[in-house]
């Protein structure tokens, strides 16, 4: 079983940073996802165990970056120029295989965090 645990949420003004952290995953792949209220979890960003495939979705290249230190079992979520459309609660996940949905579905992923508030103001 691995247990994952998100931290580093808060309150950003726009155009601010945060810097979100996972600890737990172990080699897997791991990925971001946001909800924010009234919509469907999407796919932030994701990378796999060595670092080799490393994806984002469209709304966030450019602005955010995702890095591991597989040492400390943590994964990063960098979000820098942060819009008021980031707010969501933001969801860590790992899958151990990735299967015919891809990367950005939820329903490969075989584990979840608690998820962390994000809240950008304008």
């Amino acid at each position: 079983q691995v247990r994952l645990v998100e931290s580093g949420g808060g309150l950003a003004q726009a155009g601010g940073s945060l810097r979100l952290s996972c600890t737990g995953p172990g080699r897997s792949f791991v990925g971001w996802f946001r909800q924010a209220p009234g919509k469907e979890r999407e796919f932030v960003a994701g990378m796999s165990w060595k670092g080799i495939n490393i994806y984002y979705s469209d709304s966030v290249k450019g602005r955010f970056t995702v890095t591991r230190d597989n040492a400390k079992r943590t994964v990063y979520l960098q979000m820098n120029s942060l819009k008021p459309e980031d707010t969501a609660v933001y969801y860590c996940a790992a899958a151990e295989m990735l299967g015919g949905g891809g990367h950005t579905a939820p329903a490969e992923y075989d584990y979840w965090g608690q998820g962390t508030q994000v809240t950008v103001s304008s």
